[in-house]
């Protein structure tokens, strides 16, 4: 029988850490990966995840079912299936948050306040700029500071927001977060740094990490009431492993589906599914919140990364200096741009974050997205999202079929203060752009365009255009209440024995910003949290 310390499902952003390091800390441990090893130029290449972005080698492809208040469109969610999970898809954007969403952390589960988590973020990052009072220099996650290799419409974007009244923060993850920015994203010398790469490269070579790409977790494995391994198909086979602690990190998605897989979720949703309750446990799965984003396009009078990118001797320009000096736009995020801005009355944090990117694909195909291949003409985009949504969605079963994907429900903009940030965020992007050092560049306005002027009008655009960033989470919620909740304050599932959890999942609120960077670092929190006992 396959015997192990621990049992980490889910190689993503935070099961890869948090699996290398209790190896590193000479921990039996076996950690399960649906996907495969990534190991692909398009993984590793910055831009290349507009390759993969479609690509179900990597990615779970999932779509909600139809979205009430997005005109019935049903919105595609892209999930990382592979080592480093979303880590290795996503648009590289690093943003902590701001301290008053830890406040809230804090207040759901003793032991998450900023205090506590701050220095967490210190110790696994590698930022470019090096060691301060609040940044981390030491740790195996590199950030690098991208200022040095902005597009010149990048910097026209940040200098019309400081036009605007927004002022320059040249570190979001420093002091504050608040002001216009340019991105900082988590590579290393040109190449994505996912988990997969920060953490589980050097540690796949110890002999007590054993890392199974290819194995589907179906079922916990259960003993009464806790928990004794899983069982995964691998290769269409059934196999199972034991352990005394199984931690499941399989993100906001997959986590709540195998926890109700397994029987722990709400009773009467279990039982219309045939399966047996080990647990009534009727929040898992509830409370998904995500970031819905509204994008603008706008043509320029000079040129865009669309005139470097789209003729085919300007990708072999790109791609020769990406091979010879690892620069350029291949080495860099889509968003290049942005902000974290408070629209809302009154004083408090921000409420709303910008992005900014000197390229557009406006014709793109369905199924494609084509930052290899921008539209002919020279356009920039300029978006933003609602930062603390107050709308939550929802994971169910779709059956207990382990192999079916569960159903997801968004349930985006059903809040009155969701509609109200979403109109007020369009007429900010366009303030922004009317400030003279973009409007001097800026030719016209192309999406939504001048006849979207009216509250209703700027709504219906949203609802037939708005887009996930990408950011599910909080579907097993933490808090110290178990008919609130459903993990503790050290992540241990209420009612279950040997079974935690350790993903975006457990997010009580929403962080303001991107949600890779608090996902890591609950993968490092978790560490602390098994190990300290």
């Amino acid at each position: 029988m396959e015997r192990y310390e621990y049992i980490v499902v889910g190689a993503g952003s935070a099961g890869a850490a948090l699996a290398a390091k209790l190896a590193q800390l000479g921990k039996s441990v076996l950690l399960l990966e649906a996907g495969g090893t990534g190991r692909h130029p398009w993984v590793n290449i910055p831009l290349g995840y507009g390759k993969v972005f479609h690509d179900a080698r990597f990615n779970w492809k999932y779509t909600t079912e139809a979205e009430p208040e997005l005109n019935g469109r049903g919105i595609y969610w892209p999930r990382g299936k592979v080592l480093g999970g979303s880590s290795a898809i996503n648009a590289m954007v690093w943003v902590r948050g701001h301290p008053n969403d830890y406040a809230e952390w804090g207040a759901a589960a003793p032991g998450w306040g900023w205090e506590d988590v701050a220095p967490v973020f210190r110790r696994l990052e590698k930022w470019s700029g090096g060691e301060s009072q609040h940044r981390g220099g030491l740790g195996p996650l590199s950030v690098t500071d991208m200022d040095g290799w902005m597009h010149p419409l990048t910097r026209a974007y940040v200098k019309a927001a400081e036009e605007a009244g927004i002022p320059t923060n040249t570190d979001y993850n420093g002091a504050a977060i608040e002001g216009a920015c340019f991105y900082q994203i988590s590579t290393a010398g040109g190449r994505r740094a996912s988990t997969a790469q920060a953490y589980l490269l050097a540690a796949r070579k110890l002999r007590n990490l054993r890392i199974e790409t290819g194995a589907m977790a179906t079922r916990v494995l259960m003993e009464g009431k806790r928990a004794t391994g899983i069982e995964y198909v691998q290769r269409g086979k059934t196999r199972t492993a034991h352990a005394g602690e199984v931690i499941l990190s399989g993100g906001a998605i997959n986590t709540p589906q195998l926890m109700m897989l397994s029987g722990i979720g709400s009773a009467a949703h279990l039982k219309e599914h045939g399966i047996e309750v080990v647990q009534d446990r009727p929040h898992v799965g509830q409370n998904l919140m995500d970031h819905l984003g509204s994008d603008h396009l706008f043509r320029t009078r000079i040129a865009s990364l669309n005139q470097v990118l789209r003729p085919w001797w300007g990708k072999a320009l790109a791609g020769m200096d990406y091979v010879l000096r690892q620069r350029g736009p291949l080495a860099m995020s889509l968003n290049q741009g942005g902000g974290f801005i408070r629209l809302a009355d009154g004083d408090g944090p921000p409420d709303t974050q910008l992005y900014f990117s000197p390229l557009s694909y406006s014709s793109a195909p369905v199924g494609k997205r084509p930052l290899m291949s921008p539209d002919s003409f020279p356009a920039v985009r300029i978006g933003f999202n609602p930062a603390k949504p107050t709308s939550t969605g929802s994971i169910t079963l779709r059956s207990a079929d382990p192999m079916a994907a569960p159903v997801m429900r968004g349930g985006y903009l059903a809040t009155e203060h969701d509609r109200a940030l979403m109109i007020k965020g369009t007429r900010e992007v366009r303030r922004i752009a009317s400030m003279p050092s973009l409007a001097r560049v800026i030719e016209a306005e192309l999406d939504p365009g001048p006849d979207c002027v009216t509250d209703d009008e700027i709504l219906d655009f949203a609802r037939r255009d708005a887009w996930t960033v990408f950011h599910q989470c909080g579907t097993c919620r933490m808090g110290q209440d178990p008919a609130q909740s459903v993990v503790d304050p050290k992540l241990r599932v209420h009612g279950i024995a040997g079974l935690r959890v350790a993903d975006a999942s457990i997010f009580p609120t929403i962080p303001t910003g991107n949600t890779n960077a608090p996902a890591v670092m609950v993968g490092e929190r978790a560490f602390d949290l098994i190990t300290q006992g």
